[in-house]
């Protein structure tokens, strides 16, 4: 029986920095990743795909926007179910492309997240999405079309809107089956279309979630024996941008909180990814894997000498007894 693995994309991967975020590009991009996917495969994993959608979603907005006097604009929660149509069928194709034939299936899941109406982030908008911008630009385009906006780990300004904390995998069950059947499967994508409940009934509203929660959530409810987390580096880096700059090829639980808590981890790039690691080892005893494309498969082999490719996160000993 074949382990699973879940692969948390960012959306900053299939439109890389400096790029223009044209259809070609993005589906080079996607073919790399598509390579890494393969080859995990290969080694005897089943693949569950999560991906970002922070620049396209963004550049999808400013699109509305410029079109809102021919045609109605639509909710942010819409243009979440349209990245996840677009890049869905990025990756499905580039995989079927990659794959030669040899993947037994490749199937892309219009997914919905269920969050919490009263969640305090919608008060507070933090998630950056679209291009990034100087602040000169980034404050005439807030007071032009009453955008938040905010700096993003130093790279630029960018528009911030709401991301709740991901509660429920709606399609769950039915991403379950499709793993169990063999095929590779791209699901939550962006984090999944953000959704409330109201009664019986799923009501989207406007917010993106964070797709390596999302993705933690999933890894969790799947059982998945592993949760790589895709960035642009080969690992985490303490001390960031300071002489005593060191990466790491490993660390417990407890270490990677105490970390956090030192404020290593910026919100804007590695906090969530930390975060949705230490949730996910916490939560199942598995590993959480931070790494860059290029080595997904890799990192996925623990003979390769603690993180050589990456980094994992592990479980610590005063915690195995909660993930048991």
């Amino acid at each position: 029986m074949r382990k699973t693995v879940v692969v948390a994309l960012g959306g900053n991967a299939i439109t890389r920095s400096g790029e223009a975020g044209t259809h070609a590009e993005q589906a080079v991009n996607a073919r790399r990743m598509a390579d890494s996917v393969c080859r995990a495969r290969d080694a005897g994993w089943s693949v569950v795909i999560v991906h970002g959608n922070g620049p396209q979603i963004g550049n999808l907005s400013i699109q509305q926007d410029a079109g809102a006097s021919q045609v109605p604009g639509l909710p942010l929660f819409c243009l979440g179910a349209m990245t996840e149509g677009q890049l869905g069928s990025l990756l499905s194709l580039a995989l079927r492309e990659v794959g030669g034939g040899r993947l037994p299936g490749i199937v892309s899941v219009v997914t919905h997240t269920v969050v919490d109406a009263d969640d305090p982030a919608f008060a507070r908008p933090t998630k950056p999405i679209g291009p990034f911008l100087d602040e000169e630009t980034a404050r005439r385009q807030a007071q032009e079309m009453g955008w938040t906006v905010g700096e993003d780990a130093g790279r630029g300004y960018r528009r911030l809107v709401a991301s709740p904390e991901p509660r429920r995998i709606v399609e769950l069950d039915d991403i379950r089956c499709l793993v169990d059947h063999g095929s590779v499967v791209v699901a939550a994508g962006g984090g999944g279309v953000p959704v409330v409940e109201d009664g019986h009934l799923l009501r989207g509203i406007d917010a993106v979630i964070d797709k390596d929660l999302a993705a933690e959530r999933l890894a969790s409810a799947l059982n998945a024996r592993a949760l790589v987390l895709v960035t642009g580096v080969p690992r985490v880096v303490l001390d960031f941008g300071t002489p005593d700059a060191r990466d790491v090829a490993e660390m417990t639980v407890d270490e990677a909180d105490a970390h956090a808590s030192e404020g290593q981890f910026p919100e804007g790039s590695m906090g969530p990814k930390v975060r949705a690691a230490i949730r996910f080892v916490t939560s199942t005893g598995g590993t959480a894997i931070i790494t860059d494309p290029e080595r997904v498969c890799a990192s996925l082999d623990p003979g390769g000498g603690h993180g050589a490719t990456g980094t994992r996160i592990v479980p610590s000993l005063s915690r195995l007894g909660a993930a048991s």
